[in-house]
């Protein structure tokens, strides 16, 4: 076991107890391709897989439903890919229906309507835990892969939030590195500010968007102080209301106050803040390094852009991260072709081919060898896992509804509709449903 995955199972206590991808780093466009192979064996039609998923998964999905087919053409995979709010309503209708497709996404940990474990409870997700590459799951990892001890969910590893910035538009402003406290963070806007672009590029019009700054300050908020927290809130001992959310909300309109986000955030998209920062025309985003690509291929030089921690706190020892699984997928329980989709996982689960999916998305590889690889954007973010990494926020929540109101209420506040207290308030309301 690396040192790295060695790491993972000690921050709080146990680093990642309960890991999870961002129940929605995705993008909002759907798009749909099927292989140009046409299989078929002595004549007849090729056994045909269905995947649903979101577009963050389409550069790694297609490459590796590719090789699958290479190495058994007898099966063809058609993948297409929706905007979560689609996978979250439709898909989720069309599992409960029993006509789901035969492989679909599926989020780590619980918190959203497509999570591992609230489809699991539903028995519409095939058990995979006969496969080897479940006996490497992480300890720590597990409960974003299992529930009462099987495998439901295909991870390749783990990501983080931080901010994507422009190296470019940080030197021209006259910044030489990235900030380590709160207070440097807010000099650094400041000067991007005065340079004449937008500090920060925000598309809260695409409400996953929404929730990223908050997770990305909540850690030195909460946790720094209070590691237990998730647990005191699930025993009703700890609210929303009554913690450093409370903190993290007022940090998040700061930002606002000063005009250091775009114009109008509500109405701006996930695409509209790739292209800002990816041209230049702002100096960062709050991001899930998950679509660290996409913005690398908006740019003119991929090499342009990078990744650091954002500092929630004045104490740069003081500061921590979130870190968590990245959405994944399952095979249907009940499909007619359940026995093929799970063959294709345990072929997703050899290590070469987490490689490959990890690389494809800059992740950190579920496991690694020697040929594993870490984007050299997250390695910034790796001292904080030892000990100052907390799961995505959503996957210790204990229903879906959290989730879509915090997605809302954040939407509220920007739009001055609303105020911090009504806002954790609602969220509070959500929790104890």
């Amino acid at each position: 076991m690396t040192d790295l995955l060695h790491q993972a199972r000690l921050s709080r206590g146990q680093f990642l107890r309960v890991m999870g991808g961002l129940a929605a780093a995705t993008l909002a466009t759907a798009c749909s391709t099927r292989p140009e192979t046409t299989a078929t064996t002595g004549g007849a039609a090729a056994t045909e897989l269905k995947f649903i998923g979101v577009a963050d998964q389409k550069t790694p999905m297609d490459e590796l439903a590719a090789a699958y087919q290479k190495a058994k053409p007898a099966v063809r995979l058609t993948t297409s890919y929706a905007p979560t709010d689609q996978v979250q309503t439709s898909l989720r209708t069309q599992l409960g229906a029993g006509n789901a497709p035969d492989l679909h996404v599926v989020y780590p940990g619980n918190g959203s309507a497509m999570s591992m474990t609230q489809i699991a409870q539903a028995g519409l997700l095939a058990d995979l835990s006969a496969q080897s590459w479940t006996q490497t799951i992480p300890t720590g990892f597990k409960p974003a892969f299992q529930l009462d001890g099987k495998t439901y969910l295909y991870s390749a590893g783990s990501s983080v939030i931080g901010a994507v910035y422009n190296k470019k538009v940080f030197e021209r402003a006259g910044i030489d590195a990235p900030p380590t406290t709160w207070t440097e963070f807010l000099a650094v806007c400041d000067k991007l500010k005065k340079a004449g672009v937008v500090p920060i590029a925000l598309g809260a019009q695409t409400p996953w968007v929404t929730q990223l700054i908050t997770y990305a300050l909540v850690p030195s908020t909460v946790y720094a102080e209070d590691p237990a927290f998730d647990d005191k809130q699930l025993a009703g001992q700890a609210t929303f209301a009554g913690s450093g959310w409370r903190q993290a909300m007022e940090m998040y309109l700061e930002l606002q106050k000063r005009g250091y986000f775009n114009d109008k955030p509500n109405g701006t998209t996930f695409e509209q803040q790739t292209s800002m920062v990816a041209t230049g025309k702002a100096g960062m985003a709050v991001q899930v390094s998950a679509v660290l690509p996409d913005f690398r291929k908006a740019a003119a030089s991929p090499d342009d852009l990078s990744m650091f921690p954002v500092p929630g706190a004045d104490d740069a020892n003081s500061v921590w991260i979130p870190a968590g699984v990245v959405v994944g997928l399952g095979a249907g329980a009940k499909g007619k072709n359940a026995e093929e989709a799970k063959a294709f996982i345990d072929f997703l689960g050899k290590q070469e081919n987490i490689n490959a999916w990890a690389k494809a998305i800059a992740a950190i590889p579920l496991t690694q060898d020697a040929s594993s690889s870490i984007d050299p954007a997250v390695q910034s973010f790796l001292p904080f896992t030892k000990d100052r990494a907390v799961p995505f926020m959503d996957q210790r929540w204990p229903n879906a509804e959290v989730q879509p109101v915090h997605f809302a209420v954040v939407q509220e506040l920007l739009g001055g509709d609303s105020t911090i207290d009504e806002a954790l308030k609602k969220m509070d309301e959500a929790y104890r449903k």
